[in-house]
């Protein structure tokens, strides 16, 4: 359980969020997805002596239980008002693609474009990822792609614990319905989120981690490839991270040459 003695203006609402993962079939809110102030650590800096904060109950892999499908999940978060972003959104984006994909991309949030549309990554940043999914010679309807919160932060700002931790449960079980064999997160906000850490994203990338028996791999958000052009190392900092996404699903590698 989640008592209030950590963040006392969350307390009451985190139980419903527990509530909402138990009824999946859950317990607990995995460390991975924990927000800012709620990990184990610091909650038994906080909780008084002998209390914990986040009950520590392990997390099943993703592939663990009878998944619920992604059309339940979606009447289950209803018209989300858990958290303060669903006065201010225009459109929910839920997630979009192939609910038995192979693989996922999980990014930070909705931008104004998505906000319009009610789908991830639809703007700039969403043409951008369609080019490299397009390079991976996989079509964008093949994969699943959602993000850490489902409504736009105003003046896209990035989340905050609150509203990552209304959105967590409803993520983890959308990952757990589509059941994966590779998720890719773009972006320092989405890789640092969903791995708990705030380790850098230059030293995140490039390499496989765990996240809840899938391997994930963190990697530059496609935004930041516009900022520095389609033929950057950054760019094929990308592609070779892509190459072990590939690789690791036994997928063929297209072969790639870098424009003079």
């Amino acid at each position: 359980m989640v008592t209030n003695s950590v963040r006392p203006e969350l307390g009451e609402s985190l139980v419903a969020y527990l509530e909402d993962l138990q009824e999946s079939g859950l317990d607990g809110i995995p460390a991975a997805f924990a927000a800012p102030g709620l990990s184990d650590e610091s909650a038994r800096k906080t909780a008084p002596a002998g209390q914990d904060a986040v009950n520590k109950v392990p997390v099943a892999p993703l592939s663990a239980n009878k998944p619920e499908t992604l059309e339940q999940i979606r009447k289950n978060l209803g018209d989300c008002q858990r958290c303060k972003l669903g006065a201010t959104r225009k459109n929910l984006v839920f997630g979009v693609g192939n609910p038995k994909a192979r693989l996922v991309f999980v990014g930070e949030g909705p931008g104004a474009d998505e906000d319009e549309k009610g789908e991830p990554f639809v703007g700039d940043a969403g043409r951008m990822l369609n080019r490299i999914i397009t390079a991976m010679e996989i079509k964008r309807e093949d994969v699943y792609i959602c993000n850490v919160v489902k409504c736009r932060p105003p003046q896209n700002r990035n989340p905050e614990g609150d509203e990552i931790a209304a959105c967590s449960p409803f993520l983890l079980r959308q990952l757990r319905s589509v059941r994966p064999e590779v998720i890719v997160a773009p972006g320092k906000f989405a890789s640092q989120t969903l791995l708990d850490t705030k380790e850098p994203i230059s030293k995140l990338r490039g390499k496989f981690r765990d996240f809840h028996g899938v391997p994930l791999m963190p990697t530059y958000h496609p935004s930041y490839l516009l900022r520095t052009g389609g033929n950057s190392d950054s760019f094929w900092d990308v592609w070779g991270d892509m190459v072990q996404v590939l690789q690791l699903l036994k997928l063929p590698v297209p072969e790639k040459s870098r424009k003079k």
